[in-house]
């Protein structure tokens, strides 16, 4: 492929400079000069597609495979198609790879086999060797190429081309695709890694720390100063459970715990900050732009109904698995729970080489305090006095107990439908 300099024609009577093409290929071109400011992955693949059309490129079908970091899924699939005109995204979990979908894809044979490039033209043929090229031929594709998207690490992703158009793509025309595939493959590796660390903090941190994160809090003592539904919770007999359980079990339990109680809170748009061993810490923050406070406290409807609606769930999750465990012999889940309103300071707190975005202040404190009362009032979920001075709710006292390292009694609170613990 031939390039030369970009020149500008001289600028005569103040008139702007005249702009002349200076790479031989026009998507390329588009990729360096206006591509590059494409927010969003799924919006580069759509714009892409179309801008092969524009040249000339007989594009049925657009479909990019990107692998990344993620706990639950593999990676992202993007797929443009000429007469919806924009792309759809798909994550399949990591048990994909185990699926005959994909063991006899040609994704397998690029990211397992190596392959450098698949072409299969679909016009005519007898037997086909890919499953999903039987689908595409029902569909009018006439040719297909599969070709790596390869990152600077070496990285392989996949990405896709499939025409409609009798005797599929020409020559001149595959050589403009493959031509512009490295500078696409740096675009989307730009867009894949800011993806993957938003990821990666949301998931270690937290979304709502982790976005503040990223946003420029990083420094040792960044942080504010925030109002919020404190949640804290914590497993019962965990030490002498440790002890008496294979370590896999014990995890297994533990994981199970943490899924009702940090699935309960991120579903009600609650913030997970910390797993403590077998504790864990969550704030709902309450924006005092939207609910303004005077001394007395005006009742925090939404907030603090949204916690105790994620009380309840966890419960109700705690419940379901214990069936599953009685009916395996296991012993059930015990557990304590304590909502908090209050103060709180919301940051970064450490050494400047080792930072935890959390939260920190009397009220997590006592938020502690709080839920260590729950098994000696025979209560699971247990309630402060400040939360239920926020709340307008129905809730039941339990009457005024003395929190352990908080000066003068407080009365504690539990949900109306809360039981006994027998």
């Amino acid at each position: 492929m031939d390039h030369a300099l970009q020149h500008e024609t001289p600028s005569i009577d103040g008139a702007p400079p005249q702009r002349i093409a200076w790479c031989a290929n026009p998507v390329i071109e588009w990729l360096l000069t206006e591509a590059w400011s494409i927010a969003e992955p799924g919006e580069l693949f759509a714009a892409y597609g179309a801008r092969l059309a524009v040249e000339g490129v007989p594009l049925m079908r657009l479909m990019c495979f990107i692998r990344t970091l993620h706990p639950q899924v593999i990676g992202t699939r993007y797929e443009w198609r000429r007469e919806r005109g924009t792309t759809e995204e798909f994550s399949p979990p990591h048990r994909v790879t185990e699926s005959r979908q994909y063991t006899e894809s040609p994704m397998a044979a690029l990211f397992e086999d190596g392959a450098a490039a698949i072409r299969r033209r679909l016009e005519g043929v007898g037997e086909i060797d890919y499953p999903i090229l039987e689908e595409l031929a029902a569909e009018g594709v006439t040719d297909y190429v599969a070709l790596p998207l390869v990152f600077s690490d070496g990285t392989i992703n996949a990405i896709t081309f499939s025409s409609d158009r009798s005797g599929g793509f020409s020559t001149a025309e595959l050589e403009l695709v493959y031509d512009s595939i490295a500078v696409l493959a740096r675009l989307v590796e730009t867009h894949t890694l800011r993806r993957t660390a938003r990821t990666l903090m949301e998931t270690y941190v937290g979304r709502q720390a982790g976005s503040r994160v990223l946003d420029g809090l990083v420094k040792l003592g960044d942080g504010e100063k925030i109002h919020a539904v404190i949640w804290f919770c914590d497993l019962r007999d965990s030490t002498e459970l440790a002890e008496n359980l294979p370590m896999e079990e014990f995890l297994e339990l533990l994981n199970d715990f943490f899924a009702c109680m940090a699935g309960a809170v991120m579903d009600h748009d609650g913030e997970v900050l910390r797993f403590i061993g077998d504790a864990a810490l969550a704030i709902f923050p309450i924006d005092r732009a939207d609910h303004p406070l005077d001394e007395a406290c005006t009742p925090l409807e939404g907030t603090c109904a949204r916690s105790l609606e994620a009380a309840r769930d966890a419960r109700a999750r705690v419940k379901r698995i214990n069936l599953k465990r009685q009916d395996r012999g296991q012993r059930p889940i015990e557990y304590g729970l304590a909502l908090h309103v209050g103060d709180v300071m919301y940051g970064n707190i450490g050494v400047p080489e080792r930072l935890e975005f959390t939260v920190i202040g009397s009220a997590a404190n006592e938020a502690a305090r709080i839920e260590a009362l729950s098994r000696e009032l025979g209560h699971s979920i247990l309630i402060s006095g400040e939360f239920s001075r926020c709340f307008g709710g129905q809730i039941v006292s339990l009457g005024r107990h003395r929190l352990r390292g908080v000066g003068g009694p407080q009365e504690i609170f539990t949900l109306s439908d809360e039981g006994i613990i027998t």
